[in-house]
């Protein structure tokens, strides 16, 4: 017989929208402390001086956290000009400055320059790791830390207001994209600093602001009884991926890690549509039962979810 589990069965996404002066890290423990689930995870750093969107999975939907990941992003942010800061961020000292304020004309004139596949070097104080340490923690004992630029997308980047001082701006953009960055390198092209005085990430691919839910309000249900009301299905992580019904006999096999064969011609038909090599949600009565892999007539597992009330 297999160990049991410690932690509560909760599976599901939690759209939690993440408050100002909170690590991701730390907003994870908030929660393991308030429904004890068996597995928790997030997808997608948030900044502590950043708020919104911070997908976090629970048990079985921890396994579909690599799609969230990869997923587009949305940023709402101001960059302050005449700064540039150790961090680009606001926590960071004052490491040179410019007279410079850029107008609205010449903002909106060099964002072209940043679409589409872009070089982009990560800031200082970041997650990245260099020799195995991260790049921010080199960066606090002082060390001078080279971080090689790499290349990141842009899908579209638009100026929200703009003041004297500062210009607020929305950026839709793929993984590893730095907000930061682009705040200090749009900075230097119009000829001035500027660092990101507020970051807001209103939607991480299909979690957005409208069904996110605030720390404060899971803290005041917490308990798992009422968890109900905010844990979406594992399945929303996977709205761009194709489903295949399977039978309840199929079910079985997969859940035993075993390949389902379609040789015959009903079977066959079963997977029109359908691209060899690549990841379909099987499902049985509309739930979730494996991510699996199409390999020329064979369905194979690739993640299973074990699921007691499938």
């Amino acid at each position: 017989m297999g160990r049991k589990r410690k932690g509560n069965p909760v599976n599901g996404w939690i759209n939690l929208d993440k408050p100002l002066g909170l690590t991701s890290t730390q907003a994870i423990g908030k929660l393991r402390r308030l429904y004890s689930p068996q597995k928790i995870g997030h997808a997608g750093t948030l900044d502590p001086l950043a708020t919104g969107i911070l997908p976090i999975a629970m048990g079985e939907a921890t396994k579909t956290i690599p799609f969230i990941q990869d997923a587009i992003k949305t940023y709402e942010f101001t960059v302050t000009w005449g700064q540039q800061r150790s961090t680009d961020d606001a926590e960071g000292d004052v490491i040179a400055s410019s007279d410079v304020r850029p107008t609205s004309e010449q903002i909106t004139n060099a964002l072209p320059a940043f679409l589409g596949e872009i070089e982009q070097t990560p800031p200082q104080f970041s997650a990245i790791k260099i020799n195995g340490q991260r790049a921010y923690d080199l960066a606090r004992a002082g060390q001078d830390v080279e971080i090689k630029s790499r290349k990141v997308f842009i899908e579209s980047l638009d100026v929200l207001d703009t003041q004297t001082d500062h210009a607020t701006l929305r950026m839709i953009c793929g993984k590893g994209t730095y907000v930061r960055s682009l705040a200090r390198d749009l900075a230097l092209s119009l000829g001035t600093c500027g660092y990101v005085s507020m970051l807001r990430r209103t939607a991480v691919g299909c979690f957005s602001e409208k069904d996110a839910i605030s720390l404060a309000i899971l803290e005041e249900m917490h308990d798992s009884a009422a968890l109900g009301d905010a844990l979406l299905p594992i399945e929303s992580a996977l709205d761009d991926i194709l489903a295949l019904p399977i039978t309840q006999q199929e079910k079985a096999l997969l859940k035993n890690g075993r390949a389902l064969s379609f040789v015959s011609k009903t079977d066959f038909h079963r997977l029109d549509g359908l691209d060899q090599g690549t990841e379909i949600l099987a499902t049985f009565d509309n739930k979730p039962v494996a991510l699996v892999i199409l390999d020329k007539a064979q369905i194979k597992p690739v993640r299973v979810f074990n699921i007691d009330n499938q």
